[in-house]
């Protein structure tokens, strides 16, 4: 009796690929995701502080996390632009009700939008197909309406794809998604509406499992966004990589934890032209122009 597998890639070996540059010709791409999220409160679902005991509402974790709403998240985005770097925002789109202020700063900026879900007090896998295709139909819209153009990624609200996700995002003209952490290139998913490309996204150089799971110090996890790109950057001599780093506000955006990430970022910036320093969308683009071309 064989393993269930997914169907969605086949295996191969990171060795022996087609060898390209990325434009700015540069072995490695990094992207800066900054993940903007916002929760219902009394429900319960959502990454902690401190156990809640199952007693709710949950005021201490709620508050915790919208702090990064309020203040976090306005601390690091005054370091993004002392240092001029591009981010991706992976949005819950109830940020955009929530507090629209954040995303028309990031508009003004010219970053990208990438779609994550409405809330991350839901999961994609707990729901119908039909639910899930509305799902994403409504996130779609609430960024078209602000951004006035469609989001052509995704990230699952903790990532929890259905058996149907790929699908569906293929479907409802998605480009590409950050769900699999699978490779350090772009790959393509196979679906049964056509391929769907994989840019890798993190689950190492995020802060979540970083410092919540595995409670790294702030300074081992600014060591750690500098460590991976050092060590990419000599592995992508030999071929194109990508690496991206995830935040939340709410994490990284606390004073402490700010002063150390600052000394990454610093670190990010001040390597020039020997990184492609992008959004997942470029990278996106610039792959599929080179396998179609």
């Amino acid at each position: 009796m064989g393993l269930g597998t997914h169907g969605r890639y086949n295996y191969e070996a990171i060795h022996g690929r087609p060898t390209y540059k990325w434009p700015n010709g540069t072995g490695l791409a990094v992207y800066i995701a900054l993940n903007l999220e916002h929760f219902s409160f009394g429900e319960g679902l959502g990454a902690q502080l401190a156990p809640s005991g199952g007693i709710e509402p949950d005021v201490l974790n709620y508050a915790w996390r919208d702090y990064g709403n309020r203040v976090g998240v306005w601390r690091m985005l005054a370091e993004f632009d002392r240092l001029n770097l591009p981010v991706a925002v992976l949005v819950n789109s109830e940020i955009y009700d929530y507090c629209p202020e954040v995303m028309d700063a990031f508009r003004k900026r010219g970053d990208e939008v990438v779609g994550h879900g409405r809330t991350n007090s839901e999961r994609q896998s707990s729901l119908t197909p039909a639910e899930e295709a509305a799902l994403i139909a409504d996130v779609t819209a609430a960024i078209e309406k602000y951004e006035l153009r469609n989001p052509r990624g995704w990230l699952g609200p903790w990532i929890s794809e259905s058996f149907d996700t790929p699908e569906l995002l293929k479907a409802a003209n998605y480009d590409y998604v950050l769900d699999w952490c699978h490779d350090d290139q772009p790959t393509w998913l196979q679906t049964s509406n056509g391929p769907l490309l994989s840019i890798p996204y993190p689950q190492e150089i995020n802060d979540i499992p970083a410092i919540l799971v595995r409670k790294v110090g702030a300074a081992e996890f600014a060591d750690m966004i500098i460590d991976q790109v050092q060590e990419m950057l000599a592995q992508a001599e030999q071929q194109p990589l990508v690496t991206g780093i995830a935040l939340h506000p709410y994490i990284v955006g606390q004073p402490f934890r700010l002063r150390h990430l600052r000394r990454a970022l610093e670190y990010l910036a001040n390597l020039g032209n020997q990184i492609w320093l992008t959004h997942p969308g470029a990278i996106a683009n610039y792959f599929r122009s080179i396998q179609t071309s």
